[in-house]
């Protein structure tokens, strides 16, 4: 059973791709600026799953594009939707089997020499996705989208309180 936190972080993509469900290219590489757009965001958040989990943590690097194209501090773009969920859905898979080793322990231990630990490092990606969900439903808002999630999803279920 991985610890609760992965489980947490799990239901966070799940309400990411919840929340994104249905765009079209051309709405998700529109930019309402100086909001990036939503095919940037979900190549971001690929980008920070893979900066944590494969390269601090393994050394490993899966999609070099994403550390030119939507790292922080990059310039804003508006790369094709299907390109970014396949580097999302590739670094997320990629990502996994590490998420699923991580005990209590290994969370107060640093992910990499001289950075936060990595439950420290599981929490701000957990957090950077609610963040960035909430901005890209505005936008979906501002494309003329209706009855999208407004709330949390079915967390009793998926995701339940689980001590560690």
């Amino acid at each position: 059973m991985p610890h609760p936190l992965v489980t947490q972080l799990r239901f966070t993509r799940d309400e990411f791709v919840r929340g994104l469900t249905g765009l079209t290219d051309e709405e998700a590489r529109r930019r309402f600026q100086p909001i990036n757009s939503i095919s940037w965001m979900i190549g971001h958040l690929a980008w920070q799953e893979q900066r944590n989990w494969l390269t601090r943590a393994q050394g490993q690097i899966l999609r070099a594009d994403l550390n030119e194209r939507v790292a922080n501090g990059k310039p804003a773009s508006t790369p094709p939707l299907e390109e970014m969920w396949t580097a999302w859905r590739a670094v997320t898979k990629a990502s996994d089997a590490w998420l699923d080793a991580l005990t209590t322990e290994r969370m107060q231990s640093p992910i990499s020499e001289g950075l936060s630990s990595a439950g420290t490092f599981l929490r701000r990606t957990t957090y950077h996705y609610w963040y960035h969900l909430g901005e890209a439903l505005a936008v979906r808002q501002m494309l003329g989208h209706r009855n999208l999630p407004d709330f949390v999803g079915d967390i009793d279920a998926q995701a339940p309180y689980q001590p560690e």
